[in-house]
């Protein structure tokens, strides 16, 4: 019972808040999405991303073992998932992404705070930067055939990402003032993005989900087992671990509708998959929490 109740503690605040933006929306509120995005990921994200690093207690050892595991992790589902892609027939530009990337950013970010402390979310800033750049490139090509490394290069996020590494491994500190105005502005970044998250969710139109039901379960089981091996083969200790496999396991991001619409992928099949697997993810996080932790 115990256990059950501290997981709830967890997961209640990422799901209440978006269900905030969710009924947001559907009493009829104006929610300006995009303002909000350009605010989080200009801003607000960035600033977290730095200080999350620079305050990290993390050894090199660590940060290379989690950056490794991450990026080996994202390899192997990206093989893994263009042959069920393959297998099924499935149209490559539309579901290949969105299968491999998942919201490591709107609810992996908060989860791994609060589940693993400070230290997760650390950890779990180094999963959601492996997963940004390769959405930003690699993601972008698979959607549209024409990724380009120079649209990472201009986000402040991949920056801020090495920026605050820098000072993590060299043991640097910015000055007092500098920190809490950076703090103050990162901590704008969680309940932003979770209540975006519940906006997003809301204005997404399904015209089918039997494909997207199948498909969410498919992705959450692949992206456990493969995140909880490759953790394993990298030796990573216990919360470096839990948050990996958290990261991994997340749905489906609403990014990757986005990225379907711009590039003329079929974004309802998209959609389709965004909301099933966030759905799936209310019942599905909280018993890998209750198994990792």
């Amino acid at each position: 019972m115990e256990l059950i109740l501290t997981v709830l503690q967890i997961v209640a605040p990422v799901f209440l808040l978006a269900a905030v933006g969710f009924a947001w929306v559907k009493v009829g509120w104006e929610y300006e999405v995009e303002f909000v995005t350009r605010i989080a990921m200009t801003l607000s994200v960035p600033a977290l991303i730095f200080v999350a690093l620079m305050q990290a207690d993390i050894s090199r050892e660590t940060l290379s073992g989690l950056f490794m595991a991450s990026l080996a992790a994202y390899v192997v589902l990206a093989i893994v998932f263009w042959v069920i892609s393959k297998v099924m027939g499935l149209d490559l530009p539309t579901f290949w992404a969105p299968l491999i990337f998942g919201n490591t950013g709107n609810l992996g970010l908060p989860l791994a705070l609060f589940a693993f402390g400070e230290t997760g979310l650390s950890y779990a800033v180094i999963v959601f930067a492996v997963m940004a750049v390769g959405s930003f490139s690699v993601g972008v090509w698979m959607v549209s055939g024409g990724g380009s490394l120079r649209k990472v290069f201009r986000e402040p996020m991949s920056w801020a990402t090495v920026a605050g590494a820098i000072f993590l491994i060299n043991g640097w500190e910015t000055p007092v003032w500098a920190t809490n105005t950076l703090e103050l502005m990162g901590q704008m970044a969680i309940p932003m993005m979770l209540i975006t998250l519940g906006v997003a969710l809301a204005r997404l139109q399904v015209t089918t989900l039997t494909r997207a039901i199948f498909l969410s379960v498919v992705k959450l089981v692949t992206s456990v087992a493969i995140a909880w091996l490759v953790g394993r083969w990298f030796g990573l200790n216990d919360v470096a671990f839990g948050v990996l496999v958290v990261q991994i396991a997340t749905p489906v991001a609403v990014t990757s509708y986005l990225l379907a619409q711009k590039y003329g992928a079929d974004a309802n099949e998209v959609a389709g998959l965004v909301i099933v697997s966030t759905v799936l993810s209310v019942i599905a996080i909280p018993i890998l929490l209750a198994v990792l932790l």
